[in-house]
């Protein structure tokens, strides 16, 4: 029951914040994570998955002929990301689902998309393994977040802001994503990490033939 009554309240708390997300996201695009959304969505080919879509920042970075497929935990995030999509003229199957347990099959999907993301979910490495599976043998997972910084002075600094923004709303500071990747046996074809070592983004390939099987480490 605890553990129900957080997963609402950590909901209420995105939901809240959809109204506010698109201007704390745009400052930190500009002067943060630089041209990463186009980075990671120039690559996406074929059936895509975007996970956590968000307010859907990322639509207008996709190439036109992807067929995008989206989940998203928030309902008022989700809500923001089909105006955005239908303002952009496009057709994608957005939804509401989680990214601890994506409800799609074994290898569907060519691309699987996560940005600025797993750092406030819950269990990111079983979000992960669930990209993982639901991508084909062949297929490329490509992943940006803030991240655990290169010098010790700003990872202590990060570990004092999460004593209030983990118990607030679920946000890790500390996390490298790329470890749970490579835990999953994804070769990494493009790696960067930049802005003393804050942000970090990758692309990288599940290999061809891997069974599909969740690797749980």
């Amino acid at each position: 029951m605890a553990s129900n009554e957080r997963t609402e309240r950590l909901r209420r708390y995105w939901d809240k914040h959809a109204r506010s997300y698109d201007k704390e996201m745009g400052f930190f695009d500009r002067h943060v994570f630089g041209d990463t959304r186009a980075w990671i969505c120039s690559q996406a080919a074929g059936d895509v998955l975007e996970v956590a879509i968000g307010t859907g920042l990322n639509l207008p970075h996709y190439p036109e002929d992807v067929r995008l497929t989206a989940i998203e935990w928030s309902p008022a995030m989700l809500q923001r990301a089909r105006q955005r999509a239908a303002k952009l003229g496009l057709q994608a199957d957005l939804r509401e689902g989680d990214a601890q347990a994506l409800d799609f099959a074994d290898d569907t999907f060519d691309t699987v998309v996560c940005t600025f993301s797993l750092c406030s979910i819950q269990d990111h490495r079983r979000a992960v393994i669930e990209m993982v599976r639901v991508l084909r043998p062949g297929g490329l997972l490509l992943l940006a977040d803030h991240v655990a910084a290169s010098a010790w002075p700003a990872r202590a600094v990060q570990r004092l802001l999460e004593l209030v923004t983990v118990p607030l709303g679920e946000e890790h500071f500390l996390r490298r994503p790329i470890d749970a990747v490579r835990e999953q046996g994804l070769s990494i074809e493009r790696h960067d990490r930049f802005k003393i070592g804050i942000v970090e983004r990758l692309a990288a390939r599940k290999p061809p033939g891997r069974d599909s099987h969740p690797s749980t480490g």
